[in-house]
């Protein structure tokens, strides 16, 4: 199938698309999830275009550090040039085209030279050798006939983002509206704690949709929200319970962005919803369940700080939260570990999460953030890779492991994907397969629990929909 040139935009989708393409005002079109001409629409108008985070400077870390970022069939070779500077490169030899990176190493020497014939080259991209230069354009070849070719990228919140694009939109613009989260939650500080990549037998945007929103909580993770299940799975009465989802906050923003947060501050109304008995206990043990289901986001020295409250007073005006978070902050300190200020904004984003438009999300807790990015899986609209960062503050005097990334070989295996994202990733597949089915024309999608995924729809038509 061809897809004409758009001629107009509208609520429902391009001038000339099929109607299994559309955005809805309540749903999705399941094409967009399940047709490959609709992935090869995606790479030309979408991924060609936007920004995009391709790396952490936790895979940089030392000059002559190089990581590879694949998305489709473009490669960029992503290099730190200097202490100050990072370079993005078109992954090409200008000579007869070989990748000059392939995964993520060290430029010995601090030189880049082609495999297949010698060319080199310095960090920034200036050639500095051809092997018989005579040769080449009658003799007449100039180092910049030959330099490597740049890519667009800028470094922001830990991350380098790069746009393929010859004349991208500004990288201010773009990022505006989610700014001042990434800054104030102080992203840049965290780094590398592991990262793990999961192929996952899903279209790209059915796997990251999974995770815009709260009210998937009781029926796919019951011990985290056991009345919520009792409901669900057995035959409680959904007048006895209040579902935690109730108590989530959701944001959808200009270019596609998101977010959802509590509208507690954390943990002091979530530990009266736990139920009778210790609040310290039931507080540690409720970080438990994060800490054992993911290792990330909340790590285990977060809940030994937790316990070490057990039995002690809690000053008048203050509350466990508060006292929490004064241990947790008075921990840092001792080691000099960095922090994000501990301000309402910030604390009100703990256990929630921040979306970037087009695939990268960020859930921040204390001094960690766990982070997803979704990217999809070559022409195969019913495949994508999805990776999972953590990432923490360390002690000033501890020493950073670089990041590189681990390939998980089966989803299904606990020593390879811990309880959490296993039964998030169990989910998906069996969302793409249902997307398949004949009776189904439509998703239908919750105003206020699913917004985020609606307006990022919106945003991904409004590139498609781009001349």
């Amino acid at each position: 199938m061809s897809v004409a040139p758009f001629t107009k935009k509208s609520e429902s989708g391009g001038a000339d698309w099929p109607p299994s393409w559309t955005t809805r005002p309540h749903g999705i079109s399941v094409g967009r999830y399940t047709d490959p001409e609709f992935v090869r629409l995606e790479y030309e108008k979408l991924w060609n275009r936007v920004w995009q985070p391709a790396a952490r400077l936790d895979e940089i870390p030392e000059v002559g550090d190089y990581t590879t970022y694949t998305i489709g069939d473009q490669s960029v070779m992503l290099v730190r040039a200097d202490e100050a500077t990072v370079k993005a490169y078109f992954n090409f030899c200008p000579h007869r085209g070989t990748a000059l990176s392939e995964g993520c190493g060290t430029f010995q020497h601090q030189r880049i030279i082609c495999p297949f014939h010698g060319w080199r080259w310095d960090l920034h991209g200036n050639n500095k050798y051809v092997l018989e230069r005579q040769e080449f354009r009658d003799g007449q070849l100039q180092d910049k006939d030959v330099a490597l070719r740049q890519v667009h990228s800028v470094v922001f919140a830990g991350f380098v983002w790069i746009n393929l694009s010859k004349n991208p939109e500004p990288f201010d613009d773009y990022i505006a509206p989610v700014r001042n989260w990434l800054e104030i939650l102080g992203i840049e500080l965290m780094r590398n704690y592991w990262w793990k990549a999961i192929p996952v037998p899903a279209n790209w945007k059915v796997a990251q949709e999974a995770f815009f929103e709260g009210y998937h909580v009781p029926a796919t993770h019951p011990q985290l929200e056991k009345a919520g299940a009792e409901v669900i799975w057995g035959d409680r009465d959904e007048s006895t319970i209040q579902y935690a989802h109730k108590n989530v906050f959701y944001d959808a923003y200009a270019r596609g962005h998101g977010r959802f947060y509590g509208k507690a501050t954390p943990m002091s109304g979530a530990v009266k919803r736990l139920g009778d008995g210790d609040p310290v206990d039931l507080m540690a043990n409720r970080l438990q369940l994060l800490a054992d289901g993911m290792d990330a986001q909340v790590l285990m020295q977060d809940v030994n700080i937790v316990r070490s409250l057990k039995g002690k007073p809690i000053p008048e005006g203050s509350s466990l939260g508060g006292e929490y978070i004064k241990a947790l902050y008075a921990d840092a300190a001792a080691s000099n570990r960095p922090m994000p200020k501990p301000i309402p904004e910030v604390l009100g984003m703990w256990g929630g999460e921040i979306f970037v438009f087009p695939n990268l999300m960020l859930l921040p807790q204390g001094g960690n953030c766990m982070i997803y990015r979704v990217r999809p899986d070559g022409n195969d609209p019913d495949r994508c890779i999805f990776e999972i960062m953590s990432t923490k503050t360390y002690p000033a005097a501890e020493k950073v492991p670089r990041a590189v990334v681990q390939t998980v070989t089966d989803i299904h295996d606990p020593e390879q994907v811990l309880l959490i994202p296993r039964q998030d990733l169990g989910n998906i597949p069996r969302m793409q397969k249902g997307l398949h089915s004949k009776g189904m024309r439509q998703t239908w999608l919750a105003n206020e629990q699913e917004k985020i995924i609606l307006n990022m729809h919106q945003e991904l038509d409004r590139y498609l929909q781009a001349e």
